[in-house]
């Protein structure tokens, strides 16, 4: 082990969710990680019981991002020195859809990141067995270094103690450089989007384990292809140790709603994929938006995402959050919206203990992004009635959330530029 000392729904029919009139209070002082003298961004989070491990990416002044993360033993209200994982100085490339990615289960911690390879994006990762006091050499996720970018990960930890990984993976674009700028609208014909992103994959694979290599391990594998180009993926498990991933496809009429599928056998296969909901939000190009799941000791799954709406009696589109249900991970609920103010994005979402649901998001408020919760309670058919509040100031943007014993934790990029922190709270 080495280790690195700290441094610093349907078109047209929407279903609003109520306001309730109750809000929600922060239970104690925030925390600021930060490594000093670095712009510190694009948090991720996990949580087991009351250990809380919070990723993000350190930026020096000259552009150079490295992976660190720090730890909380006593459910987010104080937390250790921040730790470097990646041990080749500066070789992150992060944004907000793709963060370090963090799983974490007793005392072993994994982190998931992008980095620059000689002939694309590659997927490292790195292990602490000592609940984030050291990490391992990073390694290259199996499969994550073929031609062509990847990356918009989701990592999670199942029953069993395996890690599963999940990507967005355009190897089959490597040679297409027309696809590969995905958003380059210049002038003469544009590129199909559809038929573009069905060279665009979801790959799966399931990690070794850290301390023995015959267990777990899966053969990289891509499940399906049309996927939205850069918005990121959600992989939960559930009570039965089912995978449930959700992503944003791209249906035909370029249509980018989300869509989902289930594995019941550890990963090997998936069932053919389903619509959560039927949005249509048409678009000639990628969102940066994607979904975000949880499921809770009932093995209900709950997803939120973002999509474009059309006001009553409004002439311009607007982004609005909408929440849905499943019990039997073959449909989903009609969806729900999602109490917000201003413009919202970015959702992430966590079960508590007591089984109420928290949804996290950033919105537009005075022409600055602020950090938003909601929570709320399904009913037996899965209606949920969501209380809303505002927990940062201005400049807070993807903000993230992680359930632990009585409350949950959210973290979010607070400021600009090199003064950008972590803010950690915890809401009750």
């Amino acid at each position: 082990m080495i280790e690195r000392a700290g441094g610093a729904g349907r078109a047209g029919g929407l279903i609003a969710a109520a306001i309730a009139v109750l809000t929600l209070r922060v239970s104690a002082a925030p925390v600021d990680l930060a490594v000093p003298g670095r712009a510190n961004t694009t948090p991720s989070i996990a949580a087991d019981a009351e250990t809380v491990v919070i990723a993000w990416g350190a930026t020096v002044p000259g552009g150079a991002t490295d992976v660190y993360a720090a730890v909380s033993r006593d459910g987010g209200r104080t937390f250790g020195s921040p730790m470097r994982v990646n041990d080749a100085a500066g070789d992150a490339r992060l944004s907000g859809e793709q963060p370090p990615r963090v799983a974490v289960q007793r005392d072993s911690v994994t982190i998931v990141w992008t980095t620059k390879g000689p002939r694309g994006t590659v997927l490292k990762q790195a292990r602490s067995t000592d609940v984030g006091r050291s990490y391992a050499r990073a390694t290259i996720v199996p499969g994550g270094d073929a031609s062509g970018n990847r990356g918009w990960q989701a990592v999670t930890v199942d029953k069993a103690g395996a890690v599963n990984v999940l990507w967005l993976d355009h190897r089959e674009l490597a040679e297409d450089s027309v696809a590969m700028t995905h958003h380059d609208h210049a002038s003469g014909s544009k590129p199909d989007g559809v038929a573009m992103a069905q060279k665009s994959k979801l790959y799966f694979t399931r990690l070794r384990s850290v301390d023995d290599a015959s267990r777990f391990g899966e053969t990289p594998h891509a499940i399906t292809g049309g996927v939205c180009y850069c918005c990121k993926t959600a992989l939960v498990v559930g009570a039965n140790g089912e995978l449930v991933a959700a992503w944003r496809h791209v249906y035909p009429g370029n249509l980018r709603d989300i869509a989902f599928t289930v594995s019941r056998d550890g990963g090997k296969t998936f069932a053919p994929i389903g619509r959560v909901s039927k949005d249509e939000w048409m678009l000639e190009g990628c969102p940066d938006d994607g979904p975000a799941m949880a499921v809770d000791g009932n093995n209900r799954i709950h997803i939120v995402w973002p999509t474009l709406i059309t006001e009553p009696g409004a002439s311009d589109p607007t982004i609005a959050l909408f929440y849905a249900s499943s019990t039997d991970g073959r449909a989903f609920s009609a969806r729900q919206r999602i109490p917000t103010e201003g413009m919202p994005h970015h959702p992430t979402l966590a079960v508590a203990g007591d089984g109420s649901i928290v949804a996290a998001w950033d919105e537009v408020a005075n022409g600055t992004r602020r950090a938003a919760v909601g929570r709320a309670t399904a009913n037996g058919a899965g209606h949920t009635t969501f209380s809303r509040t505002v927990v940062s100031g201005s400049a807070a943007v993807y903000p993230v959330v992680a359930p632990v014993n009585g409350a949950a934790v959210v973290a979010w990029t607070s400021g600009t530029g090199a003064a950008a922190t972590i803010r950690v709270e915890r809401v009750p």
